[in-house]
């Protein structure tokens, strides 16, 4: 099978039947418990947060979930959270940080929720309190891309020590719909503006904003999902054990040396461009 382009992996990201961060959460954790409302409005099922154990280390996820079937996605707003999905996270970044617990995070979002409820109830300050406070962590920080990472709804729950991302996942600040109609005004240009954007795992670790690839086998889907899960769960173990000699006041430098290096050498390809 040829090199995918990069529409055929947005398309990829997006189908119903790629598994969502509920199945990756019960196959990689031996125990999860679901926990529920931001303490202010309500409980929006768009992110699912929890606490979940992997031998004999505790862990706080918090998880986009689109639906696995229509009323499903109706139940969860079609995985496009709304404020208090991003403050029921904050809450347990938060609690995870008083109990020194790990934090993991699964991205699979077409973006944040852009109804005027959301508006009303300060959707943009939630999206920048949760990159800030996920940025101030003092314990170890995973943000795993499991499958469409748009917008700025992505982008609140991606400020780890570590970001990994599926090999046929995608990540960018916008739509390659939002994009072609923004820059052409013509979004039926859709496929040209998924190759400028780069979105696909492959270039975003070439950019060095992903830290590592998780391939996805070209098998059967059952068999496919137990490989990638056990690739996971491998990584997770192995990222925890070297984060954990780092001091709380490192993880955080850690954290911001990270994005701050990643900005500088964005600038510096820019630069090469130019010239």
């Amino acid at each position: 099978m040829g090199k995918k382009t990069a529409w055929e992996k947005v398309e990829i990201a997006r189908s119903s039947k790629r598994k969502t961060a509920l199945d990756y959460i019960e196959n990689i954790f031996d125990e999860f418990i679901e926990l529920h409302g931001d303490r202010n409005f309500k409980d929006d099922k768009a992110i699912v947060c929890g606490l979940a154990r992997m031998d004999n280390q505790n862990y706080t996820i918090i998880a986009e979930q689109k639906g696995r079937n229509t009323k499903e996605n109706i139940e969860r707003n079609f995985g496009m959270p709304n404020p208090e999905s991003y403050r029921k996270g904050i809450r347990f970044m938060k609690q995870a940080e008083k109990f020194n617990r790990p934090v993991i995070t699964f991205i699979d979002t077409k973006g944040a929720y852009p109804g005027i409820e959301a508006e009303e109830r300060g959707q943009g300050e939630a999206i920048a309190s949760s990159m800030l406070e996920m940025s101030k962590l003092k314990v170890p920080v995973i943000s795993i891309i499991i499958g469409e990472g748009s917008s700025g709804g992505a982008l609140a729950l991606g400020v780890g020590n570590r970001v990994l991302m599926l090999e046929n996942a995608i990540y960018s600040i916008l739509s390659p719909e939002g994009y072609a109609s923004i820059l052409w005004k013509d979004s039926s240009r859709v496929k040209e503006a998924a190759e400028k954007m780069k979105l696909t795992a492959q270039d975003l670790f070439d950019l060095k904003v992903i830290d590592k690839i998780i391939k996805e086998p070209c098998e059967e889907e059952i068999k496919s999902f137990e490989k990638i899960s056990k690739s996971l769960k491998t990584e997770i173990k192995k990222i925890i054990k070297e984060l954990s000699n780092m001091s709380p006041d490192e993880l955080v430098e850690d954290r911001y040396q990270k994005f701050r290096n990643m900005g500088e050498y964005q600038s510096l390809k820019e630069e090469e461009k130019c010239c």
